[in-house]
């Protein structure tokens, strides 16, 4: 008798964990969707899980809250990450205290994307000059491929500025203090040889290391080949481009980045399927 009462209450406590997942309020908690198996990314995922429940899967509004693709496609990111943060006084719009920046960047970048050429319009930059200046003075095309032109040292940038924020993308460019990302750590590799080789670490084990070299070789090398590895320690990015550009070339650079990846998410999505 007491096995069956305790297989009793484990499946009613089972029940009543189900009910609480399936029945619990639309603001969940960011970190429980971070690695959902959706594909709309980090951004897009916060959202369904914490805003959709009101103003709709598509952002256009529901009977809860209002069409935020339209209606808020005037708001600087300053402006939107306060009312995600504090929420509107007054209204139904809760806060969010337990989104981070991070999350929260996430979710403006996709309400941008949603936003498509409208938020690309408002922006305050020049996306010619923007241009201008990314294949030019500033640099970026040594390192960064946007829409198919440019160098293979740093990460592609052709979709960046359609899944993130004008003031993420500023912060990117202006940050000083950078830790390289997995796959793009700079490092020189000597050969048993003496030949030394300048590159990106793509992928490295215990036992081999592969290689992107500056020239555009690759190169797959046994650790037991090698002399040793010099870990550069710190990003190829420049960390003076707040001292370099001034605040009107960074909107310019902005702005060419954000419409070049809405233009790129546009043709991805436009695009007939096989």
């Amino acid at each position: 008798m007491d096995r069956i009462v305790t297989s009793l209450t484990r499946s009613l406590f089972a029940v009543a964990l189900l009910a609480g997942v399936l029945f619990a309020p639309h603001r969940l908690l960011a970190q429980d969707w971070w690695n959902s198996p959706k594909t709309g990314g980090p951004g897009q995922q916060i959202f369904d899980a914490n805003c959709a429940g009101c103003h709709g899967l598509d952002g256009r509004g529901g009977d809860k809250g209002v069409d935020v693709v339209d209606n808020l496609a005037n708001l600087n990111d300053t402006k939107l990450r306060s009312i995600i943060a504090k929420g509107i006084s007054g209204t139904a719009m809760p806060a969010f205290p337990e989104l981070n920046a991070q999350q929260v960047r996430s979710v403006i970048g996709y309400l941008r994307a949603m936003q498509g050429v409208g938020a690309a319009r408002n922006l305050p930059g020049d996306a010619a000059h923007g241009k201008t200046l990314f294949y030019g003075s500033a640099g970026c095309f040594h390192c960064h491929t946007l829409s198919g032109n440019g160098g293979f040292l740093g990460p592609d940038l052709s979709n960046y500025g359609s899944n993130s924020s004008p003031d993420a993308i500023r912060d990117a460019i202006t940050k000083r203090d950078r830790v390289p990302s997995a796959g793009f750590r700079f490092a020189t590799v000597t050969t048993a040889q003496g030949e030394r080789l300048d590159g990106m670490i793509r992928n490295e084990d215990n036992f081999s290391i592969q290689l992107l070299a500056k020239d555009g070789t690759f190169h797959f090398l046994r650790k037991a080949d090698l002399q040793k590895v010099e870990d550069a320690g710190h990003s190829l990015m420049p960390s003076n481009y707040a001292d370099r550009l001034s605040a009107s070339d960074l909107d310019d650079l902005v702005a060419f980045i954000v419409k070049s990846g809405l233009s790129a998410s546009k043709t991805t999505t436009e695009s007939p399927t096989e």
